[in-house]
């Protein structure tokens, strides 16, 4: 089959590699009719690179049809259509019995001290074949894949993989109070959507900040209060331009959308890109021992957000030496909330919104279909923020 893969630093191609097949009593293989491009996809195009091996398998966000079953998947059949958590997980254990499938202690990942596996996204989390593919395995597929209805376009319920539960998990985890106000830091996927998620579970006021013309414009057209970075001076201005939104306070809670990849912080970029180029050998010990994160965005939400408010961390973090504002954090008593989203936690609330109506406008949200072949020119384009490019499906 062909899948698109990693083969170094800004450098991904679309190759043949073997079809996958049953492995085990509770796997499946679904032939792939659609699969999002993530920014969490551009980490390893960019920064994490310590962590990939060439030939890696990308993606995590999948949707298609059933081929076939193994003789412990009891729910699914082929021809089923389905979506598939980014997240591996086995709905049995303690952690999943508690909502908290992205720390399934069947799939941990022990042997790197990580929660668990994910699909597509380094050895870190277990180095899963991913799912921009034609075909993709899926382990626990007693337990993980969502089935859905025949007849609408994968568009209405593709972003039940990652970008619809990561959203909502971020609005559930900010406690945004009905009638309230809420700031989402980047409007990428995760965070235009968390935006409308907001609106439609009932905050007062959603303000949203980034610095591309096409991201602020597609969050006015849904009603979001936007600011563009480009519009000032320092981060002290944003935060006090949102402030006198909100009688002088700051806004209830603040969504950090944009995580380790944040404009400024321009030693941690240097250190990131360092490990980046390295051996290996060499490149792996320093990002795990001694990785820092762009604290940019994080540091703006701790300034912006009012006291007693609280802050959602959705934008992904991978550093161990990062230093953290404490004194401030406890003195403006935060709160602070974070983590990869818990997919099958959050599906049952988030399905009754993927109707005709389409309330959180998924029927759209993608702003590029391509197929797989145009991969390596989709993730620059994607990385590089041109030609409009907020969301991409490709369609295999």
């Amino acid at each position: 089959m062909k899948a698109v893969t990693w083969q170094g630093k800004r450098d991904v191609r679309v190759e043949e590699v073997p079809d996958p097949r049953i492995e085990a009593p509770t796997d499946a293989v679904i032939r792939l009719t659609s699969s999002g491009l993530c920014g969490s996809d551009l980490h390893l195009y960019e920064v994490l690179t310590p962590f990939m091996t060439p030939g890696d398998i990308l993606g995590h966000e999948p949707m298609g049809i059933v081929e076939e079953v193994g003789p412990q998947v009891t729910d699914l059949r082929p021809g089923d259509r389905v979506v598939v958590p980014f997240q591996i997980s086995c709905g049995h254990c303690f952690m999943c019995s508690s909502g908290l499938q992205t720390q399934c202690e069947t799939t941990q990942v022990t042997s790197e001290g990580m929660g668990a596996a994910l699909f597509g996204y380094t050895r870190l989390y277990g180095a899963v074949p991913g799912a921009q593919a034609e075909y993709l395995r899926v382990p626990h597929a007693d337990y993980g894949p969502i089935k859905v209805p025949q007849g609408p376009p994968d568009d209405r319920f593709v972003y039940l993989s990652d970008v619809l539960p990561t959203a909502w998990q971020a609005v559930a985890y900010a406690g945004v109070p009905r009638g309230g106000s809420v700031a989402v830091l980047g409007l990428g996927p995760i965070g235009d959507m968390a935006c409308r998620v907001a609106r439609a579970l009932g905050a007062g006021r959603v303000f949203g900040v980034d610095l591309v013309p096409e991201r602020l414009a597609r969050a006015r057209r849904r009603g979001v209060q936007t600011f563009d970075l480009r519009g000032f001076d320092s981060e002290k201005e944003l935060v006090e331009a949102i402030r006198d939104e909100t009688e002088g306070r700051g806004p209830d809670a603040v969504i950090d959308a944009v995580g380790t990849e944040a404009h400024g912080s321009a030693a941690a970029r240097l250190v990131q890109q360092a490990a980046a180029v390295m051996p290996r050998k060499l490149g792996g010990p320093l990002a795990e021992r001694f990785s820092v994160d762009r604290l940019a965005a994080l540091y703006t939400a701790i300034d912006l957000v009012r006291r007693g408010g609280t802050l959602s961390l959705v934008g992904v973090y991978g550093g161990m030496a990062d230093p953290m504002p404490m004194l401030t954090l406890f003195d403006k008593q935060i709160q602070m909330r974070m983590g990869q989203a818990n997919v099958r936690r959050w599906s049952g609330e988030i399905l009754p919104y993927l109707t005709d109506e389409d309330p959180l406008g998924v029927d759209d949200f993608a702003t590029h279909r391509v197929p797989l072949s145009e991969a390596p020119h989709a993730y620059e384009m994607f990385q590089r923020k041109q030609e409009g490019a907020v969301k991409i499906l490709f369609q295999p």
